[in-house]
């Protein structure tokens, strides 16, 4: 039986993953990274308060004995100021692999990234480069790490999307799903893929969309 890690569980893909692990008979506890207490109730389910999500040097007993562990914490460029995107994308998500690889270094880390990540930093898009210089971080680290790049992401529950670029990709769905296996995917299906991966792993170390479908059908 597992024991699951997850920062992200009140976002849309971090939503699902914790809906895949409470569910699953594989999966003995779930522990979530929250900046305030949910609503949510199981008995599987720990809820632990995190003031600074660069920081866990207060923190290291929720690291041990984890046998996966997912970092879904993310925000919408152009939401935030471009240092405080970078810190969220960067600082976090590598302040949260670094002490999983100090209190539980055979655990398999899952990063939620995204399509366009770009591993020489180089990139005027924000999003692909701090994406990308997150990966090169965690990937020093010697975790066994799966980064997850999938292209739009339809959202499988409806909401209240964050800007009109999303508003419009999601009426445009049936046609952007024509445009081939590494154009899109719904959240709940990307949740189910990365919750396999972490459990079992997979042959590549970077996930690019049809990559994330094809973990489905295996």
């Amino acid at each position: 039986m597992k024991k699951i890690l997850i920062a992200g569980a009140s976002g849309m893909v971090g939503g699902h993953l914790l809906e895949e692990a409470l569910a699953s008979d594989r999966v003995a506890k779930v522990i979530s990274l929250v900046r305030k207490a949910g609503d949510k109730r199981h008995p599987k389910l720990q809820e632990r308060l995190i003031e600074d999500f660069s920081d866990y040097s207060n923190s290291a007993e929720i690291f041990k004995d984890v046998d996966a562990a997912y970092f879904c914490i993310g925000v919408y460029t152009g939401k935030v100021p471009d240092d405080q995107f970078k810190v969220i994308t960067v600082d976090y998500a590598v302040a949260f692999a670094q002490a999983l690889q100090e209190n539980s270094p055979k655990a398999k880390f899952c990063l939620l990234s995204g399509q366009g990540a770009d591993r020489t930093e180089k990139s005027r898009m924000s999003f692909a480069k701090y994406k990308g210089m997150a990966e090169n971080q965690i990937s020093e680290l010697g975790l066994i790490f799966f980064s997850f790049r999938p292209a739009y992401i339809y959202p499988s529950v409806a909401r209240k999307e964050p800007n009109l670029m999303y508003t419009i990709s999601r009426w445009l769905y049936p046609l952007i799903k024509l445009l081939g296996k590494n154009a899109s995917i719904p959240s709940a299906d990307l949740a189910k893929a990365m919750f396999q991966v972490g459990l079992d792993g997979t042959d590549k170390s970077i996930l690019e969309n049809r990559d994330i479908l094809k973990v489905l059908k295996a």
